[in-house]
């Protein structure tokens, strides 16, 4: 009971900071930065089609379904008719496939060449230079495990020390921006609240000193958490300050690749292990090398990971705001009774989840836990492998010398599992077929609109579909145990084996249709020859 009260008192400080920071970041990532919000303008969308009457509303639920469907095929909890991935293969990942159709393809080519970099170049370099490792596999080794250790154990690393100069290029190529936002903020708080009564009703946040007031409050608190973990005031002093700093960085950045890339693809972890590392540095420089020591840390990192990933997610719902009029303070409001409640709620889907489908297993395999906690026992221990972490640190400098596009996208598809960003890949690719169709369409521009917002909505039903049918699954699993006929129903309905990979390759030209073909029947002047 006690360490769930810890979660839940960490999850609510990082949710509460991550919007208060949020507030202070609104006016320059929603406003002011030219971000294509995808996820936001797919959630604009489903409004806009709900209030519409059935213009776009059956392009939603139509995708829901059929994604929940194909989820209940698939799902180990659900029949499990279909195969999802093997080794050596991509795995088929609609969610990923419908956020990137919205994106575009160079967003998906880049996140797909940190792919690339990572898995077909680094990963083969790395066996080839250590000779020993496909030696120790025996006539009977799997190399494909080989090179899944070796991307788990050195690539993944790497890939963490690009993240972490990249994130800070990322700040500065915002330091324009943020700089300007945070100034009005502040002269926002030394005008008083007059000048809020004068601006538009949609552009009044939450008074910014008492936003400052509450992050000094959140900041408090927390220091007396970090000083139940660590024993030491001067440690929580330093992780505190950590907290802050950092959680506040990481806010913009997880908003910033929000706006760019949607929150489906936002790299929380890669971000929350920064945080971790400079934690876990500090910690080492004060002496703090025990247990305590370790707990800190990854306390700091449970906090900043809460703050950049309530960042991303509210970020999205005020842009939304923002497309349809919404007030900003009142959404603020609601963010932060949200972030309060979901506290306990999360604490109970998570063990329903890991009831269900085993929190680090195949099916719901969250590395990121096991690397943070490697990083923090190894930097902490002394047995950190920071060779590797440096080198990721100068190849994210070599990318910003040769004027790469994006480094931190490169970064996040070098971090990421390689059929997921096969999967956006695929993603890029069916929005540039549907843009060359488009063309050839010779659409008008109530047409050309039109036709997006209908591939909008698709994708926006197939990202929901699945992952509601992931969750209820997950719940059924656990009622099993209180009414029969549900082990019953999975008992007469799951096959045995895992699932045929012809049928899931089979869904590919089917996707395709439609989210290429459907959005633009019957639209432009050559419609009879479509």
């Amino acid at each position: 009971m006690e360490r769930s009260s810890k979660r839940i008192s960490l999850a609510r400080v990082g949710g509460v900071l991550g919007v208060l920071f949020v507030i202070v970041l609104r006016r320059t990532l929603v406003v002011e930065a030219d971000l294509p919000f995808p996820e936001s303008v797919a959630a604009a969308e489903i409004v806009k089609a709900g209030q519409g009457g059935q213009s776009g509303a059956k392009f939603v639920f139509g995708g829901l379904v059929l994604a929940a469907m194909w989820e209940l095929l698939k799902n180990i909890n659900g029949i499990l008719l279909i195969k999802e991935k093997t080794a050596g293969a991509i795995a088929f990942g609609r969610s990923s496939i419908s956020v990137l159709h919205i994106v575009g393809f160079r967003v998906a080519a880049i996140l797909f060449s940190g792919a690339v970099i990572g898995w077909l170049f680094l990963v083969p370099l790395a066996v080839f230079l250590n000779p020993d490792l496909s030696a120790n596999l025996g006539p009977g080794g799997d190399l494909v495990v080989l090179s899944e250790d070796v991307w788990f154990n050195q690539i993944r690393p790497l890939a963490v020390g690009t993240m972490i100069v990249a994130a800070f290029w990322t700040l500065w190529g915002l330091r324009g921006p943020l700089v300007s936002g945070i100034s009005k903020a502040l002269a926002d708080i030394r005008l008083g609240d007059g000048a809020g009564e004068r601006a538009p009703r949609t552009e009044i946040d939450l008074p910014f000193n008492r936003v400052f007031l509450a992050i000094g409050g959140m900041a408090v608190a927390t220091f007396f958490l970090y000083y139940h973990f660590t024993g030491s005031i001067v440690g929580a002093l330093l992780l505190t300050l950590v907290m802050v700093v950092l959680g506040f960085l990481f806010a913009a950045v997880a908003g910033y690749l929000v706006g760019l890339i949607g929150n489906s693809n936002n790299p929380i972890s890669g971000l929350t292990l920064t945080a971790l590392l400079v934690a876990a540095l500090l910690m080492v420089a004060i002496g703090l090398t025990d247990m305590s020591g370790v707990a800190g840390v990854l306390a700091v990192a449970g906090v900043v990971c809460c703050a950049a990933g309530i960042a991303g997610d509210m970020m999205q719902d005020l842009k939304v705001g923002h497309i349809l009029g919404g007030t900003p303070w009142r959404m603020e409001i609601g963010e932060i009774i949200g972030v309060i409640g979901a506290a306990v709620v999360l604490a109970i889907a998570l063990n329903v989840m890991h009831v269900a489908y085993t929190i680090g297993s195949a099916e719901l395999p969250a590395p990121q836990a096991g690397l943070m906690a490697l990083i923090a026992n190894g930097i902490v221990g002394g047995e950190m492998a920071w060779p590797l972490v440096i080198t990721g640190m100068f190849f994210a400098v070599g990318l910003i010398l040769v004027s790469a596009p994006a480094p931190m996208l490169i970064a996040v598809g070098m971090y990421l599992p390689f059929y997921s960003t096969a999967a956006i890949f695929v993603g890029g690719l069916i929005r540039a077929l549907f843009e060359w169709r488009q063309k050839r369409a010779r659409l008008t521009p109530s047409e050309r609109q039109g036709a997006e917002n209908k591939g909008v909505l698709l994708s926006s039903g197939f990202i929901a579909g699945e992952s509601l049918m992931a969750v209820t699954l997950a719940f059924l699993f656990m009622g099993q145990d209180f009414v029969p006929i549900l082990a019953r129903w999975k008992e007469a309905l799951t096959p045995s084996g895992d699932g045929s990979l012809l049928l899931g390759l089979a869904a590919y030209p089917f996707v395709v249709a439609l989210l290429v073909w459907l959005p633009l029947r019957g639209l432009g002047r050559n419609a009879s020859e479509r």
